[in-house]
């Protein structure tokens, strides 16, 4: 189902329901179906102040849609709109529910959602069997491009520490496929992307797929075009906070994933570091040096 889908499906529900709610209720439907957009992003009393009704109808009226509570509706409507907004419609958005002074506990708090919502949604098995292709693999490909590529950059430099045969896929003069060129079975590919999606990316992820590569994509739901072109996919809650995406929980399972390897690679990633330590104090590359003690 495509987020278009979700978007008519939810307000086709609201408009279906109109005549049975009550009065405050028909103020909050109308609301929404004018400005979900906002709505998205209000509290249950916030709303409720908007439109002039208590925040117990606010809750009634999610119920009557069907859902256990207010913040199931709120969930759907910012899942119907992620995609679709703008940078700047996104900074207009959190001016309406984010202050200078909530600021801080406001992106804290919803980073520790982020995290909480990813420990339920991702699946244990399907982690394991990525860790597993990875050992498999001739060939890794890592590919993430716009805020995503910070991401991709950092599983890049910790997992070519462990393993021998991955490739950043780099933003730089060769073109994106041109760096695929010879990606073939036995081959994986990571994915990162998370809304909006970056169009490099999920071209590249079909590209790998049609060359029989397998294809990992690391995402935020099994609706993201990336996912489409994945045989594993690994789900990661990043919900936005005003213009900036939310890359705690991406970046938390991307550590978990290199930990994982490595675990498996104990005695070479020991070796490896050991070397590694000797050239950073014979080269000065931090400011504070190990010590041997007497």
């Amino acid at each position: 189902m495509t987020m278009e889908q979700n978007r008519q499906d939810l307000m086709k529900l609201i408009q279906l329901k109109f005549s049975r709610l009550s009065k405050g209720q028909k103020l909050i439907a109308e609301y929404i179906l004018k400005h979900y957009d906002k709505a998205a992003f209000m509290t249950a009393a916030k709303l409720g102040q908007t439109v002039n009704v208590s925040e117990s109808t606010v809750v009634r009226f999610a119920n009557e849609l069907g859902f256990s509570g207010y913040p199931k509706l709120q969930k759907a409507l910012q899942e119907m709109i992620k995609t679709k907004l703008t940078s700047v419609q996104r900074i207009e958005l959190s001016s309406d529910y984010m202050s200078e002074e909530n600021v801080l506990k406001s992106v804290l708090k919803a980073d520790m959602e982020n995290i909480r919502a990813t420990l339920e949604k991702i699946n244990d098995s399907t982690f394991e069997d990525v860790v597993n292709s990875l050992f498999r693999a001739n060939r890794i490909y890592i590919v993430g491009y716009r805020s995503s590529q910070a991401l991709a950059d950092f599983l890049a430099f910790y997992l070519g520490l462990v393993l021998d045969n991955v490739r950043l896929i780099s933003n730089g003069v060769s073109d994106v496929f041109e760096q695929l060129l010879r990606v073939k079975e036995n081959d994986v590919v990571i994915g990162i992307g998370f809304p909006r999606y970056s169009s490099t990316t999920v071209e590249a992820l079909k590209f790998a797929r049609s060359k029989n590569a397998e294809v990992v994509a690391i995402t935020d739901s099994l609706l993201s075009p990336l996912a489409s072109s994945a045989d594993y996919t690994l789900i990661a809650q990043s919900n936005m906070a005003s213009f900036v995406d939310s890359l705690v929980a991406p970046l938390s399972v991307i550590n978990a994933l290199i930990v994982a390897v490595g675990i498996r690679e104990k005695q070479k990633i020991s070796e490896t570091f050991e070397t590694l330590e000797n050239i950073w104090d014979e080269y000065n590359v931090y400011t504070y040096k190990n010590k041997s003690t007497i």
